[in-house]
């Protein structure tokens, strides 16, 4: 799965809307929205606080794993 794919997936889990994740990052909706549909894509810095927020790993984030978190009892 896409980054795009993921972003949007996570969002909607959480049901939060473009405008509150946007806020969240200090970027308006439409930055989430280009995210979503894959226009652009955010900074390393961007891709680690999204991680955070949704509270997964960034290979998961990104499409690298389907693994959303690994903690120290995964390792």
């Amino acid at each position: 799965m896409k980054f795009s794919q993921r972003l949007k997936e996570l969002r909607k889990e959480k049901n939060m809307t473009q405008v509150e994740l946007g806020s969240m990052l200090n970027y308006g909706y439409t930055a989430i929205a280009n995210y979503e549909n894959g226009r652009n894509h955010p900074s390393l810095k961007d891709i680690i606080r999204i991680a955070n927020i949704f509270d997964v790993s960034v290979d998961y984030l990104i499409g690298n794993s389907d693994v959303r978190y690994m903690g120290r009892k995964n390792l």
